[in-house]
């Protein structure tokens, strides 16, 4: 990693360590002094400067020993470098940047920031009034909990074809024709992740009570009205998310319904199992789009470059300060991210590729997010340079969409088909899971005091109400456990119905390049550059899209994706 300050520091020392809690006390107590002595709109915005230089400087600090650790979660140094920061530095900062957000609050001259501004100020309004000084000692226990989800997942391995692998690695044989071979691998797996399954219930039960009292002391009636308030979701309610919910059920089950037995049917099995669903059912074996990492990072370039100049110059700072990390390998942490190293302003792609299709959906999606940063990194404030996360996912979805016409740099032509059939069924069956996570979080932190039985009835019935026709039995307790998979709702409550109104709008920006491609991607980086200095739906209007969950939005874009799916099977 080869990074530098976007900026010159014009108020941090150059030479400072941003771990140690001594060196950081002269920069609040000068920040404090400093804030005490505004006398002017001028004198404000100065200070906000400043305070904005030292955030980005501190985010990137957290952000650089988060990246570390998950890269190598069985190194003890990078565990304990990242855990300093949860137990240490996090729990000495929050009081402190609380006391300088209230005191901003409660000046005059702060109602009197030019309109730049107004985005900002609500959110300082909003985080002083749920802030409790009580709760920093409970957020930190969460993310220590939540760094130990982080471990068992990544140490999950099983012994399969002779050798160690790692779960990311059995996820391509559940690609391969054999079905035999399919049952086998998706068994071990399952047999797995069973073993942890009590550690991670145990867990998880922990963090519900420690969720419990953070919303209780911030004076909120549950977790669910704290969170929508923490998350600032100024632009919708939790009713709305539940006829998103409704719509879902309605509009884009039933579709994925057809296409299971559209897929039974083709595989010429009596009965769809777990094992059927990842299959190509045309019998082609896996798609394989690349052999090494080096090939998926040129070929990627290729794509965006060819898509749009200004997109391949974005990929190049990637690739120059060689801002990834793509292989899968033991001790590594699950998933992809990716992470806005605040000061530098530049991204970081974390991925675990082990050369199959998904990798290269991942690529294209994390490098959306990664425009997204480079297109807002001119943004004054730290606070401007990220978006609410239903936009910020608009970037990294919208981008796999507006790239797919171009995947035959990695396929031939009928391979190239394929893959993009392949990704917009997964769309629409997203949208379930998606709900069935979301709805399945609602009730959790609705229903305090429930017990795991009831947990898991709940989940079932969300399993049969937004689920498939394939066949379970035998396995009912890995459908019953099947949520634990799922690391947001572990990690990051409530952060998952974000992907389903971005995608929403990914489809809609998908519809508007199928008209015309370069007013698409011109209004796409406009919405990206405004970061997040602007409300929620002035962001999705100013890309072109219509920020709407409803019937009134998803019932056509649901009829044009079938019309797509006919074509690309012409």
């Amino acid at each position: 990693m080869q990074i530098s300050h976007f900026a010159p520091r014009r108020f941090l020392p150059e030479t400072i360590d941003l771990t140690d809690t001594a060196q950081l006390t002269p920069v609040f107590d000068k920040l404090t002094a400093q804030l005490d002595s505004v006398a002017s709109v001028a004198d404000l915005e100065a200070w906000l400067s400043a305070h904005s230089e030292v955030c980005a400087a501190l985010a990137e600090s957290s952000s650089l020993a988060y990246i570390a650790m998950t890269c190598q979660t069985d190194d003890e140094a990078k565990e304990k470098a990242y855990m300093h920061i949860v137990e240490v530095v996090d729990p000495w900062l929050k009081p402190r940047q609380f006391a300088l957000m209230q005191k901003l609050s409660q000046l005059s001259l702060f109602d009197q920031l030019p309109p730049l501004y107004a985005i900002y100020r609500r959110s300082v309004v909003t985080q002083v009034k749920i802030y409790r000084e009580e709760n920093v000692a409970r957020e930190t226990a969460v993310a220590k909990l939540t760094q130990q989800y982080q471990k068992i997942s990544g140490s999950m391995t099983v012994q399969f074809d002779g050798k160690e692998q790692t779960l990311a690695r059995m996820g391509r044989i559940q690609e391969e024709p054999d079905r035999a071979r399919r049952e086998a691998a998706w068994k071990t797996v399952v047999e797995r992740r069973q073993q942890d399954a009590e550690k991670l219930e145990d867990l998880f039960d922990q963090l519900l009570v420690l969720r419990n009292e953070i919303a209780h002391a911030a004076d909120f009636p549950d977790f669910r009205a704290y969170t929508f308030a923490n998350y600032e979701r100024f632009d919708y309610t939790p009713e709305d998310c539940l006829r998103f919910h409704d719509a879902v059920e309605h509009n884009i089950v039933p579709l994925v319904r057809e296409l299971q037995k559209e897929r039974q049917k083709k595989l010429g099995v009596e009965t769809l199992r777990p094992w059927d669903l990842a299959v190509d059912p045309d019998h082609n074996p896996p798609l394989h789009p690349f052999d090494a990492s080096s090939e998926l990072l040129e070929k990627s370039h290729q794509i965006f470059a060819k898509l749009d100049p200004r997109l391949g110059e974005y990929y190049h700072v990637l690739r120059a300060q060689e801002l990834v990390d793509l292989d899968n390998r033991k001790g590594k942490a699950p998933g992809g991210y990716q992470s806005t190293l605040s000061e530098s302003r530049v991204p970081f792609i974390f991925m675990n590729a082990v050369g199959v299709h998904r990798d290269v959906e991942t690529m294209l999606h994390e490098a959306g997010h990664a425009f997204h940063a480079l297109a807002a990194r001119e943004q004054p404030l730290h606070a401007y340079r990220g978006a609410p996360i239903e936009f910020c996912e608009v970037a990294s979805m919208g981008m796999e969409l507006l790239a797919a016409p171009h995947l035959r740099m990695f396929y031939s032509e009928p391979d190239a088909k394929r893959a993009q059939r392949d990704h917009l069924e997964g769309i629409i069956k997203f949208f379930p899971w998606m709900a069935t996570v979301d709805a399945f979080q609602h009730w959790i932190y609705t229903h305090p005091g429930h017990t795991r039985d009831e947990r898991k009835a709940f989940w079932l019935s969300l399993m049969d109400r937004f689920g498939g026709i394939e066949n379970w039995s035998g396995f009912e307790n890995a459908r019953a456990n099947m949520w634990h998979r799922q690391l947001h709702i572990f990690e990051i409550p409530f952060y998952y119905v974000e992907y389903g109104i971005a995608q929403l709008g990914a489809l809609q920006l998908w519809q508007a390049a199928r008209r015309d491609l370069p007013s698409t991607l011109n209004n796409y980086l406009a919405g990206l550059s405004l970061g997040g200095s602007r409300p929620l739906p002035e962001l999705f209007q100013t890309s072109g899209l219509a920020f709407d969950f409803t019937d009134k939005t998803i019932a056509p874009l649901m009829r044009n994706v079938k019309e797509a799916l006919v074509e690309l099977a012409a």
